[in-house]
């Protein structure tokens, strides 16, 4: 499949800091990834390289979606994904990681405010 990806050279449209889903599909690799959102900071032929709640993964164009956001939005997420990114570094409980995780499925730009 991905040869006759790289033969038909449909051109990569990604951009840096763009904001994307990841669609698992048929990848084994992607298991556990699928519905994430991942922003992406690298940009290859038939590939992008997209950071995640927990790492850097590079996948095929078939296996991402845009979500089409506004470059503010986009802002909003990288800044987003650079907290959640922080707090999954620090050794964490089973239950915080899993929330972590809730919040790299997230599809939205922003979280929603609460009054303590």
């Amino acid at each position: 499949m991905q040869r006759i990806i790289e033969r038909t050279k449909v051109p990569n449209t990604y951009q840096l800091g763009e904001v994307c889903q990841i669609l698992a599909k048929d990848n084994p690799e992607l298991r556990g990834k699928g519905g994430c959102w991942g922003i992406v900071s690298q940009v290859n032929d038939f590939r992008c390289t997209v950071r995640t709640w927990d790492g850097e993964y590079t996948v095929g164009l078939q296996y991402l979606k845009s979500y089409d956001y506004l470059p503010a939005e986009c802002q909003q997420m990288q800044s987003l994904s650079d907290r959640i990114s922080l707090l999954y570094s620090n050794a964490l409980e089973e239950t915080v990681k899993n929330l972590l995780q809730l919040l790299g499925k997230l599809n939205r730009p922003y979280l929603t405010a609460i009054a303590i």
